[in-house]
């Protein structure tokens, strides 16, 4: 009996031997055939699996952004937030991808970006995805806002004065998102260390807790 193959195993598969190329080469470098050789597969594997190269590449973006996606949840799952605000901090520090053990999968995701510019197949998943995180952190931010407030700070011990204006949810995430996104890069290229960009980070969500009257 011919050989049963799992299809979606198989495109998994094929996926995985794209990043691993764009990895090495860029995108520039990722052809069918060496994908296929990659992949431990035929030509015609591939073929059967995704109809066009543009296909292939849209679906390994997609693998990338469920794997970041997975490992927000686990590390939330793993070492549970105290508040929305630790929440936002965790979210925004696995999507900057500044751990050593991401650099990789920050290189291809950075590949992918650049060559969403000149294309309109990979520009319009990678503007849902945003979009997606968007909405993310504006939940977590207008969560984080809502436990920020004047009797909180006031039994803290807080000057109530300093407490900082509403916030802009939705300008905000995208000020995060923004942020999370050129942190990769400058820990990438050794602009910054991770370490610097983590401070950053936190740096900039401790500001957004304690801005003064006026300034939201």
């Amino acid at each position: 009996m011919p050989k049963q193959v799992d299809h979606a195993s198989r495109r998994r598969q094929i996926a995985e031997a794209v990043c691993s190329l764009a990895d090495e080469r860029g995108l520039e470098g990722v052809t069918l055939r060496d994908v296929a050789a990659r992949a431990q597969v035929s030509m015609g594997a591939v073929q059967r699996c995704f109809a066009t190269k543009e296909e292939m590449l849209v679906f390994a973006l997609g693998q990338i952004g469920e794997r970041i996606d997975e490992r927000v949840r686990a590390r939330l799952v793993a070492g549970p937030a105290q508040s929305a605000r630790s929440e936002l901090g965790h979210a925004v520090t696995e999507i900057a991808l500044l751990d050593e053990e991401h650099r990789a999968e920050a290189r291809v995701w950075l590949a992918f970006v650049a060559q969403a510019a000149v294309s309109d197949a990979l520009a319009g998943p990678l503007t849902a995805s945003y979009a997606a995180l968007h909405a993310a952190f504006t939940h977590l931010v207008t969560a984080a806002a809502a436990d920020h407030t004047p009797a909180a700070d006031h039994a803290a011990g807080a000057d109530v004065a300093d407490h900082a204006a509403p916030l802009d949810a939705q300008g905000e995430a995208r000020t995060l998102l923004a942020l999370a996104d050129g942190l990769t890069t400058h820990v990438l290229i050794g602009h910054l260390t991770p370490e610097q960009a983590r401070e950053v980070l936190h740096t900039h969500l401790e500001n957004l807790w304690h801005r003064p009257p006026g300034t939201g």
